[in-house]
């Protein structure tokens, strides 16, 4: 028997996880000496019971202090994180990518945790790869890039060495169509700790949970949210294309209900304006966008949550006050400036 068989137990029983319990099944769950069989069976427990805003935040605090420390504390008073939970199979571009770099030409230091495609094509690492940005730097080398770049991409397994032992068996439940409560945790576990966050989910009835749980956590700000494309399908993004089912914590916990395009002057788009592709077809949507080409969907989706970025962090008094200054950023020429200098960034030894 193992110190997750009683856990278990409690968990088919419909019964919630105390906050000392989710931290001994954390351990049990990165200990390499524990089965994963014994894993698997929690983490369907788990997930068969419903995991709840502050089962969520124990395991996030677990592992966030088990997470190596990329010493950008410095910054994570004025930084934002802007990241999807993944798995919504929606195709979507990687938007929050061009946010980033949008949000960085305006000043606000961004701390991205991200990992590679998993359930897309085309995830934000290999995007960020392509565009030059070296994921083996030094944490002095990523210290400088927020200095000099105002962002940097924590790429998620070099922070987290602890999710070693838990990999396999998330990847045999997934071949079953299975998640667990660790498709929830990349938004909660930034290894920077910044203070604001935009954050995806991949499902709308998890945005109050999600926000909840940065509750429980002490977040000071940020906002969650999710598209909805049609009933029982959607995209971890606020899209001009979708009703965005949207809740603040922190500063902005009074913020809950749904937004559209239309709520901020934006016209509503057609879905298939947001799609993306592999590596290749979405270097070049990239290209398109810089040069004023892409579909107006797209670019309009990345001008909202640059500029609901913006407003999180305290930057403008509103949304719509953001509009214009984060399309001058993306479509002016800061953003191509910005790649170009990402690449000699990281060409330099």
């Amino acid at each position: 028997m193992t110190a997750l068989t009683p856990l278990t137990a409690l968990l088919v029983a419909r019964q919630e996880l105390a906050a000392s319990e989710v931290a001994s099944a954390a351990a049990a769950l990165a200990a390499p000496e524990v089965a994963d069989a014994a894993k698997a069976e929690f983490l369907l427990a788990l997930a068969d019971k419903g995991e709840t805003a502050a089962e969520v935040a124990e395991f996030a605090r677990a592992f966030r202090a088990r997470a190596v420390d990329p010493g950008v504390g410095e910054w994570s008073a004025r930084a934002i994180d802007l990241v999807g939970t993944g798995g919504d199979h929606a195709g979507g571009f990687n938007i929050s990518s061009l946010v980033t770099l949008t949000l960085a030409c305006a000043g606000v230091p961004v701390m991205k945790h991200g990992n590679r495609g998993i359930t897309s094509l085309c995830g934000s690492a290999d995007l960020f790869t392509a565009l030059g940005v070296d994921f083996s730097a030094p944490p002095e080398k990523l210290q400088r890039a927020l200095a000099e770049l105002g962002y940097v991409f924590f790429f998620a397994p070099n922070y987290h060495p602890a999710f070693k032992h838990i990999g396999p068996v998330r990847k045999a439940l997934a071949a079953q169509g299975r998640r667990t409560v660790f498709n929830l945790l990349g938004p909660l576990i930034n290894p920077g700790r910044p203070a604001h966050a935009l954050v995806g989910v991949f499902a709308a009835d998890w945005v109050p949970r999600i926000a909840a749980a940065f509750d429980v956590l002490g977040a000071p700000a940020g906002l969650v949210g999710h598209g909805v494309i049609e009933p029982g399908r959607g995209i971890d993004e606020l899209t001009t294309a979708t009703p965005n089912r949207v809740r603040g914590f922190g500063r902005l916990g009074a913020v809950d209900g749904q937004w559209r395009a239309e709520d901020f002057g934006l016209r509503p788009a057609a879905f298939d304006e947001l799609k993306g592709g592999d590596l290749a077809t979405n270097l070049g949507i990239l290209e398109a966008i810089l040069a004023g080409k892409a579909p107006a969907g797209l670019v309009d989706t990345i001008v909202l949550n640059a500029a609901v970025a913006l407003w999180i962090v305290g930057q403008t008094p509103d949304v719509r006050t953001g509009l214009d200054p984060a399309r001058e950023l993306l479509l002016g020429g800061a953003v191509r400036a910005k790649i170009a200098a990402t690449r000699e960034f990281y060409a330099r030894p």
